[in-house]
């Protein structure tokens, strides 16, 4: 059996450590019971069914993450998490501004890092 190029390989990595990083997203949530109060965000800012959104947020991140690792639906799940990232930033991460930490707090670097991931992954594996 023949290993795969570096570049499968690189991209394949890439992939499982996003699968990872999101998959703590939902579980973290869930482990630590905030699902409610993300819920009451979305409510806030005008989202309807703030809490059935946020549970269905929080199952994707689970779910989708380990399809996202298992190489199943990659280019779909990738996108749609690049998408949920990118209202994060403009519902809650923008106004913090550009530094998570250091220079600021809360901001929108990592969600801009994992989008930029997120969209490189759901690119290279897009087939038409």
């Amino acid at each position: 059996m023949a290993l795969p190029d570096n570049k499968t390989t690189a991209l394949i990595l890439i992939r499982v450590v996003l699968a990872a990083v999101m998959f703590s997203h939902g579980g973290a949530r869930i482990s630590a019971g905030t699902v409610d109060g993300l819920g009451e965000l979305l409510g806030s800012q005008g989202i309807p069914l703030g809490f059935y959104v946020a549970w269905g947020i929080t199952l994707f991140e689970i779910i989708g993450s380990v399809l996202l690792a298992a190489g199943f639906y990659t280019w779909i799940i990738a996108f749609i998490f690049a998408l949920q990232l990118a209202v994060g930033i403009a519902l809650v991460h923008y106004k913090e501004g550009w530094f998570v930490v250091g220079h600021g707090r809360n901001g929108m670097e990592f969600s801009a890092v994992l989008i930029a991931s997120l969209l490189a992954v759901a690119y290279a594996n897009y087939k038409k």
